[in-house]
């Protein structure tokens, strides 16, 4: 059984719901933990918190779990592949990391606007970005690299990409991002 309602929701979603030992319960709920799960469905059944990713469709994400449990390890598996966690700490660690899908996906469409406030059509634009991040995208399949190095790969020294790099993502912007992601986990716990 896969319970996939948002936080908020999950006390009237829920209401009355009980569920028997012998299954298996999935919890997709950003920010609730299994015990807190556990008492709302007064069940003993085992229960594992995932975070599959809207890649599990085309079977190309992997899916963090805890604790790792022999039915959700296959199902995942079979979804993209599976990373197990040591503790619900971790496991809101990484659900913290999701948050930041959509932070890229308007990174991408900034790069878009800001190109077309300089006269490139907006569908040139969209089109150029979206294929400039796709390589790099596929690069990313590439495992024997670190990202630190898959940056260093595309950059050229003193290039154009090491300028917006060291321009952009300085010690503030990191600082920002890294408070964002604090926000955020200390909101999941």
């Amino acid at each position: 059984m896969i319970i996939a309602v948002r936080r908020q929701d999950r006390h009237e979603a829920l209401a009355g719901l009980r569920v028997d030992g012998d299954k298996t319960v999935v919890n997709v709920m950003a920010g609730v933990a299994n015990d807190d799960l556990r008492g709302t469905l007064a069940t003993d059944a085992p229960l594992v918190r995932a975070i599959p990713l809207p890649a599990v469709r085309a079977r190309r994400s992997v899916t963090v779990t805890f604790p790792s449990h022999p039915a959700a390890n296959v199902l995942f598996e079979y979804l993209g592949g599976v990373l197990h966690v040591a503790d619900e700490a971790a496991f809101d660690v990484f659900s913290a990391l999701t948050g930041t899908l959509t932070a890229h996906c308007t990174y991408l469409a900034t790069l878009t606007s800001w190109a077309s406030g300089h006269g490139i059509a907006a569908d040139d634009a969209e089109r150029y970005v979206r294929g400039l991040f796709q390589e790099v995208g596929r690069a990313l399949s590439d495992e024997a690299r670190s990202l630190h190095q898959l940056a260093a790969d595309h950059e050229t020294p003193n290039g154009n990409n090491e300028r917006i790099r060291t321009s952009w993502s300085d010690t503030a912007n990191s600082e920002a991002l890294e408070k964002a992601l604090d926000d955020l986990l200390a909101d999941l716990k």
